[in-house]
């Protein structure tokens, strides 16, 4: 949901990078979870700071505390996510783990990772040989996903891959 992108000040504020339409409900999923799971994190505010949020979380009262979590990640419990209903849109964790087949139903390999830099979510795939490469989250390249079948049809760019 939030990855902890730097500090603000000296009180142990914390700069965020929030993945959610709504970021300003993030306390709402409180307390958040660590990678593993495990809830780790209660935030006692929230607010936006230009393309960032600024937010402080229970028991950081120092900029040393706030320094040792740069970069750590904040999650929700999947159960807790509110469902989606328009079937054209997804959860990454649900991506992850796909097994990625072309139009002809050949496996391509499997989705590794969903990111964003900035310009739109690129899939993560990685191949059954060879180094991962990232693939434009679009209707164009990504025609097909079933999460039932734990699958998605895509069609590679021309060039994408020389």
């Amino acid at each position: 949901m939030a990855e902890i992108v730097g500090m603000h000040g000296v009180r142990g504020t914390l700069k965020m990078k929030i993945f959610s339409r709504v970021p300003e409900k993030l306390a709402d999923y409180a307390p958040l979870c660590d990678a593993s799971g495990h809830p780790a994190f209660t935030l006692t505010s929230l607010q936006p700071h230009g393309t960032i949020w600024l937010a402080t979380l229970e028991g950081i009262a120092d900029r040393t505390a706030a320094e040792k979590l740069r970069g750590a990640k904040l999650y929700v419990p999947r159960d807790r996510l509110p469902a989606i209903e328009d079937d054209q849109t997804y959860y990454h964790i649900d991506l992850i783990g796909l097994a990625v087949q072309d139009e002809q139903g050949a496996a391509l390999g499997k989705i590794i990772n969903v990111v964003n830099f900035g310009g739109g979510d690129l899939l993560e795939v990685k191949p059954l040989k060879g180094a991962s490469y990232y693939l434009p989250f679009t209707k164009a390249n990504v025609p097909h996903v079933d999460l039932d079948k734990k699958e998605a049809t895509v069609v590679i760019p021309p060039g994408l891959l020389d």
